[in-house]
């Protein structure tokens, strides 16, 4: 192990460790909070836009936390940035392409047919 810590240096790691796990515990709990607790209800059944936007954007949180801390991506050269930049855009290509199948008018043609009777 030629890059051993110094012990300034492994009690601030143990620091960050320690605040970014306290930070996913935080999240974990709105998380949990926004899922069951009733008064966060807004009374319309099932999950609506709102609920997902929060639920993605704490996830995201929790996600980059991960990954920049235990992951240690933030201490990586900038080739790995762009290839997460790829992916993510690719993410964004498939998830667009399942909405472009929603408004595909061949399949409402096919569907409007077949529940005409």
């Amino acid at each position: 192990m030629a890059d051993s810590l110094s012990p300034e240096e492994l009690a601030k790691h143990k620091k960050s460790y320690t605040a970014v796990g306290i930070a996913l515990l935080v999240f974990t709990c709105i998380t949990l909070a926004l899922g069951i607790w009733p008064p966060l209800d807004l009374g319309v059944p099932g999950a609506t836009w709102e609920d997902v936007v929060i639920g993605l954007t704490v996830a995201g949180v929790k996600a980059s936390l991960v990954a920049l801390i235990f992951m240690h991506l933030n201490h990586e050269k900038s080739l790995i940035y762009k290839f997460l930049l790829f992916t993510f855009f690719f993410f964004l290509g498939l998830m667009f392409l399942t909405l472009f199948a929603l408004w595909d008018p061949i399949r409402e043609a096919i569907d409007s047919y077949y529940t005409r009777g």
